[in-house]
């Protein structure tokens, strides 16, 4: 079974954000993501991850004001500066957690806006470039949009064609089983085309964004064709639970080898 990453921004929120650190390995997890650590020093989120044995596996450029309602600011034409500034941010967390790749939220807008389509692309090229010279992959994920209305980055079509595009060795499709089954389905599939330019794996159940195997799709199956395609990344658990989350870990528990963490 894949390495699973237990995404600390939906999981264990019943402790504070550093204390879910110490609470996903005690659950067998060896790896974690979140959103964004920038409400704590790096040192901080680097101590908890050395404390607790654990990798780091992805997290998010700045968004912008994401409780204002902004989901990254990477298509607007007016935030250039601001999205640099974001990338050189992110570079100190992220050689502070020795993390290898980062996902850069795309934001509110609309291909139809050919000023947003070149913000977009330039926002790509300069954050792909940068991060590159740290050893970093950019990953770049499509969100459905009747999770996040109006996001700029709805089309996994289109999103691997930005990428062979751009050709970046070191920029990666984010692959969200979640999202990819709201907006065309055929999952599978599209994993296994698409698994040459996959740089980070997640999922949550569908249609309610809980734990996986508890909703229409067969995620034992969907694990065992990424162990198959050779997919060697991580699996993010980026799913609400539905109660505790220490109460809905039984997926977790039947995916891990016997006698030992997912690896």
């Amino acid at each position: 079974m894949p390495r699973f990453a237990a995404n600390l921004s939906m999981m264990f929120n019943e402790v504070a954000f550093l204390d879910r650190f110490g609470a996903a390995a005690r659950a067998g997890f060896d790896a974690v993501e979140f959103l964004f650590p920038y409400e704590h020093p790096p040192e901080a989120v680097a101590e908890k991850l050395g404390a607790h044995g654990l990798t780091q596996a992805l997290f998010n450029l700045p968004p912008g004001d994401f409780a204002a309602g902004e989901r990254g600011i990477a298509c607007l034409p007016d935030r250039a500066g601001e999205l640099r500034a974001g990338v050189e941010t992110a570079l100190v967390y992220a050689r502070a957690t020795v993390v290898k790749r980062l996902h850069m939220m795309a934001g509110l807008g609309s291909r139809q806006n050919a000023a947003a389509v070149a913000a977009y692309r330039d926002a790509v090229s300069f954050a792909a470039d940068r991060l590159a010279e740290a050893g970093i992959d950019l990953v770049l994920e499509p969100i459905n949009g009747r999770d996040m209305p109006g996001y700029f980055l709805d089309d996994f079509n289109w999103t691997a064609d930005l990428i062979a595009e751009l050709a970046r060795p070191n920029l990666k499709l984010q692959f969200d089983i979640y999202h990819r089954q709201i907006m065309r389905g055929d999952v599978a599939t599209a994993m296994a085309d698409l698994m040459p330019i996959i740089g980070h794996v997640q999922v949550a159940s569908v249609p309610r964004r809980h734990e996986p195997m508890t909703g229409e799709l067969n995620d034992v199956f969907l694990f065992s064709e990424l162990d198959r395609l050779g997919y060697a990344g991580f699996v993010g658990c980026e799913y609400r639970p539905a109660g505790a989350t220490t109460d809905g870990l039984g997926w977790f528990d039947g995916a891990r080898p016997a006698g030992g963490r997912a690896a």
